[in-house]
């Protein structure tokens, strides 16, 4: 069928509309922004923490079974790791 054909097809009723999309392009739009926003705040956490640990004394450190240079080597990865 030609397209023309097949949109007066459909306007006589003869042929079924296609289905009706449910989620528009501003709701995937929104849900990828959240989405950022959710990966962001996650790398964000992981740069604290890696941060805290450089802060730490060597007996805090300890406490937690790292060393010095574990601690750096931390601190070193990046984000998506």
């Amino acid at each position: 069928m030609r397209t023309d054909h097949a949109a007066a097809q459909r306007l006589a009723g003869r042929v079924p509309a296609p289905p009706v999309r449910t989620e528009t392009t501003l709701q995937a739009l929104h849900a990828q922004c959240i989405a950022s926003a959710r990966w962001l705040a996650r790398q964000m956490e992981k740069r604290r923490s890696r941060l805290a640990l450089l802060e730490m004394t060597d007996e805090q450190l300890k406490d937690i079974g790292l060393s010095r240079g574990q601690a750096y080597s931390e601190f070193r990865r990046r984000s998506w790791d």
